[in-house]
């Protein structure tokens, strides 16, 4: 297979800022959107998971441009394709069984499809900042990594314990 000159020349750096740029991108689009999720959250425990995590995520932004600077450079974000197809799917839940007793479930499981990409990000960028030796960002990254992964074990508790049942009771 032919590589063309200029895609030679592309290495892990650039690939690491690349989805860096992707998921800050993704970080602010969920700042966004979590708003809206937890107004049309109907189960009190789901709505004050949304703004917890709302609170959580401003953290994740400020960490993502301590990154930006770690590696020198400005911190953009390039549209994310797959978290504009996620949040998409989110409202579509939010549109299509608003006042029904299946909302929460659809909107956690909303939750839990940002929760699951953030966690393969974040453990893909922290593994190449290892690579890279970019220790600051590893840690960084790690601690973001961490929250994401109590952020969706709580989302699961909460599914289980009480907003499935709900739905299927109704």
């Amino acid at each position: 297979m032919a590589t063309t000159k200029a895609a030679s020349k592309k290495g892990l750096n650039e690939l690491f800022h690349d989805t860096l740029k992707d998921i800050y991108f993704a970080e602010k689009k969920i700042l966004a959107t979590l708003p809206k999720m937890a107004k049309a959250a109907q189960d009190d425990a789901l709505k004050a998971a949304f703004e917890k995590h709302r609170d959580q995520t401003e953290e994740h932004v400020a960490r993502l441009e301590e990154v930006f600077d770690v590696i020198d450079k400005k911190p953009v974000g390039k549209t994310c394709a797959a978290i504009m197809g996620i949040t998409e799917e989110g409202a579509e839940i939010m549109e299509e069984y608003k006042g029904s007793a299946s909302l929460d479930a659809g909107l956690l499981a909303a939750a839990q499809a940002v929760e699951h990409y953030e966690i393969s990000r974040y453990g893909t960028l922290k593994t190449w900042a290892q690579e890279l030796g970019l220790t600051e960002a590893v840690n960084l990254l790690d601690k973001t990594l961490t929250e994401e992964k109590e952020t969706d074990a709580a989302l699961t508790e909460l599914a289980e314990s009480a907003v499935n049942m709900a739905a299927e009771a109704a």
